[in-house]
């Protein structure tokens, strides 16, 4: 019975959450464009586009892909390292 209110409490919140997130037209800034762009421009530094724009397309899903890969291998590859065998004795 437990279980069930406190799967439901979760559902509810998480139903407002969403319900919430959906109505608000609000766009959260992140601190590039509320504190170091501020900066930037009290010194006569304003802001350039980027070198590669890894905003639209799959360019950051590849990254991530590729950066995925690499981690795997690598915890792979030093598999005994990190979980050394445990002593049987």
């Amino acid at each position: 019975m437990k279980i069930a209110i406190a799967g439901g409490i979760i559902f509810l919140l998480a139903l407002g959450m969403y319900i919430g997130l959906r109505i608000s037209d609000c766009k959260w800034a992140g601190v590039d464009e509320s504190v170091v762009e501020k900066f930037a421009i009290e010194a006569n530094r304003p802001p350039q586009a980027p070198l590669i724009n890894i905003e639209r397309g799959d360019l950051p899903l590849l990254l991530f892909l590729l950066a995925g890969a690499a981690g795997g291998f690598m915890a792979g590859y030093h598999f005994r390292s990190l979980f050394p065998p445990k002593d049987k004795g």
